[in-house]
């Protein structure tokens, strides 16, 4: 039996195992399983692995992307530069880390990027926002992270004042707030400020629309979840463990 899997903490908010059930099931792979593995610590794979000598590749989510790295025999030259892995490849005793999410991301931003999406607004600073950095400074798209402390590179959510606000038409959510089951929380940002010039693009895909996306929507904001992203970055897992 092949073995892949999500590991992260908590795994709740997951469709990874539905998604990849699905994909076997209708390609007809009976020797191929998906499962989450929820670990509270990235140091805990080493047990998954010895648990689970069949394991072939594994996605990684929250909170492990960044922490993980330390851990892999060989890494791409994505995670080398932005020092987060959502992907493992196994074989044998090695693990080469990859980064999908980069992917994902472009592919789905640019569906709705317009030419007046010069200057972007990153909320969190965790691994999914490294992915985040990568496509922007690839696209040329100005950034300012928001974090909870404010530094020379940082906003805090406290600075974030309407004039910031309508300077950075795109805002990416890349924190978990408002994720299930947590769906009433929402980044702390003054939505009254946007504009149906703003576009509002949150990497959560569970639910469909974060309270972040409504706030959003209501203000006539272009919005996006990550669901689509999530697909991308799947099929390029896929084909990273089969090449």
């Amino acid at each position: 039996m092949k073995v892949y899997g999500l590991i992260g903490y908590p795994l709740s908010h997951s469709f990874s195992k539905k998604y990849f059930t699905e994909k076997f099931e209708q390609l007809g792979l009976t020797d191929c399983r998906y499962e989450n593995f929820s670990i509270a610590s990235a140091k805990e794979i080493k047990h998954i692995l010895a648990d689970n000598p069949s394991v072939l590749g594994l996605n990684v989510t929250i909170p492990h992307k960044e922490s993980v790295v330390s851990l892999l025999t060989e890494k791409s030259d994505v995670v080398k530069k932005i020092g987060a892995c959502n992907c493992i490849k196994i074989v044998g005793n090695k693990l080469s880390g990859f980064n999908t999410d980069v992917l994902g991301f472009e592919q789905t931003l640019l569906t709705k990027l317009q030419p007046h999406h010069k200057k972007a607004l990153i909320l969190g600073t965790g691994g999914a926002a490294k992915a985040v950095e990568f496509v922007f400074n690839k696209l040329s798209i100005a950034f300012k992270y928001v974090s909870r402390k404010p530094s020379v590179h940082h906003f805090s959510y406290e600075q974030v004042t309407p004039g910031i606000i309508k300077e950075y038409t795109l805002i990416i959510n890349s924190t978990p707030l408002g994720m299930y089951p947590n769906v009433v929380q929402a980044p702390q940002i003054p939505y009254e400020a946007l504009t149906p010039d703003h576009f509002l693009y949150d990497l959560i895909y569970n639910p469909v629309k974060t309270l972040f996306l409504q706030k959003g929507e209501e203000m006539g904001t272009a919005i996006l979840n990550g669901a689509e992203m999530l697909v991308i970055q799947a099929e390029e897992s896929w084909k990273i463990w089969n090449s």
